[in-house]
């Protein structure tokens, strides 16, 4: 069929344009402009409204996050955004509006569409029903339509219903359970993704960063699972609006408050009890939530106790006068003023402190923590356009003291931020979803901050030493549906990092003396760096149940974490990219397939993923830690570059009566620094060749559900001493290659069991009794291994002997919860 173009004449006549005559006076790239204009022509010539609205839940009044909503007979549609807003552009006509959320009634309305029309919707929670049943609108297939991939979402109340260490519910070790993350060693709660390291990870509460999100020396995360609504993993292309690390995101959103009525809820556990109330400020209009946690000081100060004593050591009685404890607080307001305006104000404050002393008059004392603020404003400009505004506020602070006698010593570090953020969401028609933005970070690095004193005198070891940035960024990205078997998420991200004084910069000679000293003023530049960096993913439909996806992202991280250990530890401390310290690069390819099965009922996927990682940094070897007094941290470090790749499984089973997944990672993760291990290649200490998890919950009856979790995991890598000989009389250590000796695998069944008394009773007061087994056969985990020496005075031999600590045998818990 031949093809004509048209335009509009000064006297509004149609007129056949000649293409060739065209393209001979205005050349190429003129045709191409000018039908650019005519497609935009057509496209806006249309009519087309717009229906749009927020869904909450309707027994509380929270914003739903990722609610389906679309339209038939066109069955297309859209997902909620994080505050609960949809937005729809269709031709004129009639439509059923429907809006489908999972564990909810599906919401129907008639729609006859001739003008803007708002539908703000609450959504009734469905009833358990004896069949196994997915509860699901016609919007199936999500995980295999849409071009997220490598993406983790768990619902909280799944989260609850796991077997936990201690009983105590954990968002970040349950994500530890899914493929292409693992912890760092026995109970640790750190993350480590597809071959990243902790620092690599972008943690959300609310839009703040959460530096360090452990508490208990890693062995519990900070976020309370009651103050939570709902939380998402993104693990390989990150969308263009996230940016400052390489390997993941993990962002996770408080809940609102019950805008309805007053509600108290918590619970007692072994190591600690939780509260959180939560009501209307106004109803119906606005809400609160505050919700704290604390743990038992005399139950943890007396486990330190025990898990310090070896069969070798009294270490018991150097831990006798420990105490321990931590706590969170967690508070948000919201309050609507008006149709087209919200105000939220969130908050949290979490504090670990660590006591001990001795009877030889020796006492330290350690404290570490974060502390966050969120002042959000959601403005709806009209039924395409939403706009969010935040001003953010973060900060993670570590101090140690010790003394003895009349010798005292403090060190401190930590980061500071203040944030300014804006992000908008502009949806033009039901093919595009666009997003763009920008963000200011004014950053300030505390890396070591060191005094002493001896009596009534003063020893110069340093002092405050702070550090100056400014990171900003802009980004723009469209997921767009290109038919009905195409779909397309493309973004770029353009970032800029500037290091600034006040700034003194130590000039070292070759064997590490410092020879001069160049400083920088106030907001003077030391150094910038700046690069745009690139995000695509899409999907390509194979059948109805059935796609492939694929994806690429570039990243930027400005930021670093330095520390000696093979684990993340409050001592760790973040130092921004200097003159000296380059940016890390990332680049990220991931393919998948992803295949639905009985109705949603049963999801796979295989995801193969590479990632190159530039501009690593470690501790030279032999560093000690005095050497960065009167000193740049970064001067004691050397760079390098990584690799990670493999391949994830992962199969997942929905139902009302039994859910839970397999996941499964084969994997490989090397560096290579010329300053270690002779420059050659070694593998990281999270890789990890094998990783297994399989979780299973199942609902025996209204009033019984159990749940378990088996893991196996191959060993961590670490490097250990290959022989230790006399020389004039010292005895000298030489090491074998980096990370060349394995610990042994790592595995742990754990079980549980939920109990909810009288199920059928409408009362106000409801509660629930959790048991749990955590490593129900007391599998001999280590935790670290280190190496004891044996030394024969007489021949003046040395055998050296591995001996491993483990932490954790069997342990059972109890928890009470209550609610009313």
């Amino acid at each position: 069929m031949r093809q004509w173009g048209y335009i509009c004449t000064p006297k509004n006549q149609a007129r056949k344009l000649n293409f060739e005559g065209f393209r001979s006076t205005f050349g190429q790239r003129g045709l191409y402009t000018v039908l650019l204009m005519l497609m935009l022509n057509v496209v806006f010539a249309q009519e087309k409204y717009t229906i749009s609205g927020t869904i909450t839940d309707g027994a509380n009044g929270e914003t739903m996050i990722g609610t389906n909503v679309f339209v038939e007979p066109l069955m297309k549609g859209t997902t909620t955004n994080v505050y609960g807003f949809y937005s729809i552009t269709v031709p004129e006509g009639d439509y059923t509006l429907k809006v489908s959320f999972l564990g909810y009634e599906t919401y129907t309305q008639e729609v006859k569409l001739n003008k803007d029309q708002e539908f703000n919707i609450e959504l009734k929670e469905s009833s358990y029903t004896k069949e196994e049943v997915v509860v699901k609108g016609e919007k199936a297939d999500r995980n295999t339509k849409s071009t997220k991939m490598s993406t983790v979402e768990i619902p909280i109340q799944q989260v609850k219903e796991l077997p936990a260490l201690m009983g105590e519910v954990d968002i970040i070790k349950t994500i530890q359970l899914m493929p292409g993350v693992q912890s760092g060693s026995e109970g640790n709660a750190g993350l480590y993704v597809r071959g990243g390291g902790p620092d690599q990870n972008l943690v959300l509460l609310d839009e703040a960063v959460v530096y360090n999100a452990s508490h208990l020396f890693g062995f519990l995360s900070v976020f309370n699972a009651d103050a939570i609504k709902g939380m998402e993993l993104t693990k390989g292309s990150m969308p263009a609006k996230y940016g400052g690390r390489l390997s993941s995101v993990l962002d996770i959103s408080m809940k609102e408050g019950n805008n309805k009525k007053f509600e108290l809820e918590g619970g007692l556990g072994i190591i600690n009890s939780r509260l959180t109330l939560q009501g209307p400020l106004v109803k119906d209009k606005g809400s609160f939530i505050v919700s704290g946690r604390f743990a038992y000081i005399g139950l943890l100060g007396g486990a330190i106790a025990d898990l310090a004593t070896d069969d070798d050591a009294d270490g018991g009685g150097f831990f006798a006068g420990a105490t321990y404890y931590f706590f969170d607080l967690n508070g948000k307001l919201n309050y609507t003023l008006g149709k087209k305006d919200r105000l939220f104000v969130s908050a949290y404050w979490g504090r670990d402190v660590f006591g001990f002393k001795s009877q030889d008059d020796f006492s330290a004392n350690i404290g570490w923590g974060n502390a966050t603020t969120s002042l959000r404003w959601n403005h709806i400009f009209n039924p395409k356009l939403f706009m969010n505004t935040s001003f953010i506020f973060s900060d993670y602070q570590f101090e140690f003291g010790a003394g003895q006698q009349e010798f005292d010593l403090a060190l401190r570090s930590g980061i500071r931020d203040y944030n300014l953020k804006l992000d908008l969401n502009w949806l033009p028609d039901i093919k595009h979803k666009v997003g763009f933005g920008g963000n200011y970070i004014y950053h300030t690095f505390t890396p070591s901050s060191v005094s002493a004193r001896t009596g009534d005198t003063e020893l110069d070891l340093g002092g405050v030493v702070k550090y100056h940035a400014h990171e900003a960024a802009l980004y723009i990205q469209d997921d767009w549906d290109i038919s009905d078997r195409f779909r397309l998420n493309v973004g770029v991200r353009g970032s800029l990092f500037a290091h600034t004084g006040p700034f003194d910069r130590y000039i070292q000679n070759e064997v590490g003396q410092v020879v001069d000293t160049v400083s920088y003023g106030t907001l003077e530049n030391v150094k910038t760096y700046g690069i745009a960096e690139p995000r695509i993913s899409g999907r390509a439909m194979l059948g109805k149940h059935n796609s492939i996806k694929a994806s690429y992202a570039m990243n930027y991280q400005y930021i670093h974490l330095a520390s000696l250990a093979s684990i993340s530890f409050p001592t760790d401390f973040w130092v921004p990219s200097t003159d000296i310290v380059k940016p890390q690069i990332g680049h990220q390819w991931a393919l998948g397939y992803f295949h639905n099965f009985f109705d949603d009922k049963l999801e796979i996927s295989v995801e193969g993923y590479y990632k190159l990682m530039n501009n690593l940094i470690e501790y030279r070897d032999g560093f000690s830690p005095d050497q960065n007094i009167n000193n740049n941290p970064d001067n004691n470090f050397v760079f390098g570059k990584g690799d990670s790749y493999g391949v994830e499984f992962f199969i997942r089973k929905n139902g009302q009566k039994f859910t839970g997944w397999i996941g499964y990672t084969l994997a490989w993760t090397n560096r290579v620094f010329p300053d270690l291990n002779n420059g050659k290649p070694f593998p990281a200490t999270y890789d990890r060749r094998h990783d297994l998890s399989i979780v299973g919950s199942y609902r025996i009856s209204k009033r019984w559900s159990i749940s378990t979790v088996f893991v196996y995991g191959t060993g961590s890598a670490m490097t250990v001493p290959a022989s230790r000989y006399f020389i004039n009389g010292n005895i000298v250590t030489e090491y074998g290659d980096r990370n060349s000796f394995r610990m042994p695998d790592y595995h742990r069944l754990d079980l549980g069991a939920t109990l909810h008394p009288n199920p059928k009773k409408n009362k106000r007061f409801k509660s629930t009794w959790n048991f749990g087994i955590y490593n129900v056969y007391s599998r001999q985990n280590p935790y670290f291994i280190y190496f004891a020496t044996d030394v024969n005075e007489d021949d003046q031999s040395i055998k050296i002997e591995a001996r491993q600590v483990s932490v954790f045998p069997i342990l059972p818990s109890v928890t009470w919860n209550f609610k009313f």
